[in-house]
């Protein structure tokens, strides 16, 4: 395993904020996704991938399909179709998607748990952070609703285990879906699992649940949002109205699952993809690399994160809806966000 120190650099992070066929034409694991890199002139990103190389992984019989959902693969239009769409949900455009396993619902608590237990894997947020050679405590990001400035303050000591900083836990929240796990956290649990990260394309193609034109999952009512999704209801940051009952998370399944049978695909937290962000995605699409853009360039790039979060309201960042695009640094660790694992159906 690598020393146990990041390079991180702290940004304003907005609300809501690897892969070639094998022989069988499987889409790779995230093991395979991730390209061997010379020993000499790594980058954090290329020294971190090579350790999760380096985790044990879950035998073949040992993958549990159980808890996921075969989608069947189709044709859709991808992109914003509403007045709330922002530019980089355009153009809307035509994408085809196999068939393909997906966690029926975000990785809870104790399923990363299992993952840390069995591994011995440290998360990024429980790692030094060393600034321009000055090495600090390890923490993350947690919201602050008083700060109109900057609402995500760094908290030395808020982890998976200690979301909101020191003296808060998950004790009695193994249902809930872990948060304050990074990009690089997401794709070494998901190398363990014998899974991968969704590309975007896959992600809100299984976001939509069968339906080719909505805006929400359900459809396009807004006023019955609170019956289907863990949202911010009332004058955000300040006054929560609470009409979905829950301040923060809420355990998987608390809300009905949409017509793939896929559960919390809008609201709760943002959820990782395979994808490094780009604004311009969609007008650049022919730059993909089998199927979703893997380029890094460096420690800031982003990577995309999808399905809004209890932190999105309809006043600002409306990540609830299926085709909408947030992002953040692969390093990163918030309250708000964690991830689900897909799988190819192998034929």
């Amino acid at each position: 395993m690598m020393k146990y120190k990041k390079t991180y650099i702290l940004v304003l992070v907005c609300i809501g904020i690897l892969t070639s066929c094998n022989k069988n034409k499987e889409r790779e694991s995230s093991a395979d996704i991730i390209e061997k890199v010379e020993e000499k002139k790594l980058s954090y990103h290329e020294i971190y991938l090579k350790e999760i190389l380096q985790l044990p992984k879950k035998k073949k019989s040992d993958i549990d399909t159980l808890s996921m959902i075969k989608v069947k693969g189709g044709i859709f239009l991808m992109g914003g179709i509403s007045d709330q769409a922002r530019r980089d949900e355009f153009p809307r455009h035509k994408e085809e998607v196999k068939d393909f396993w997906v966690d029926k619902t975000e990785v809870t608590n104790k399923q990363f748990r299992e993952f840390v237990e069995q591994t011995g894997y440290v998360t990024t947020a429980e790692r030094e952070i060393e600034i321009q050679g000055k090495v600090y405590d390890p923490g993350a990001l947690v919201f602050d609703e008083t700060n109109p400035k900057m609402w995500w303050k760094f908290e030395a000591g808020a982890n998976w285990k200690k979301p909101y900083g020191p003296n808060s836990t998950i004790e009695g929240k193994d249902n809930h879906p872990v948060v304050q796990v990074s990009w690089y956290d997401a794709m070494a649990y998901s190398f363990w699992a014998g899974k991968r990260l969704a590309t975007e394309v896959e992600w809100e193609y299984a976001a939509r649940g069968g339906r080719k034109d909505n805006i929400y999952f359900w459809g396009d009512d807004f006023k019955s949002a609170t019956k289907y999704a863990n949202f911010f209801q009332g004058n955000f940051p300040m006054s929560n109205n609470l009409e979905d009952s829950y301040v923060k998370t809420s355990s998987v399944g608390s809300f009905p699952e949409n017509g793939f049978g896929l559960l919390d695909m809008a609201g709760n937290v943002w959820e990782w993809c395979l994808d490094t962000y780009y604004p311009d995605a969609y007008l650049q699409l022919d730059k993909r690399e089998d199927g979703y853009f893997k380029k890094y360039y460096n420690q800031e790039q982003h990577k995309v994160v999808r399905g809004g979060s209890f932190l999105c309201s309809e006043s600002y960042c409306t990540g609830y809806r299926a085709a909408a695009r947030m992002s953040s640094t692969p390093d990163s660790g918030l309250e708000h966000t964690g991830f689900r694992c897909v799988k190819d159906v192998i034929k």
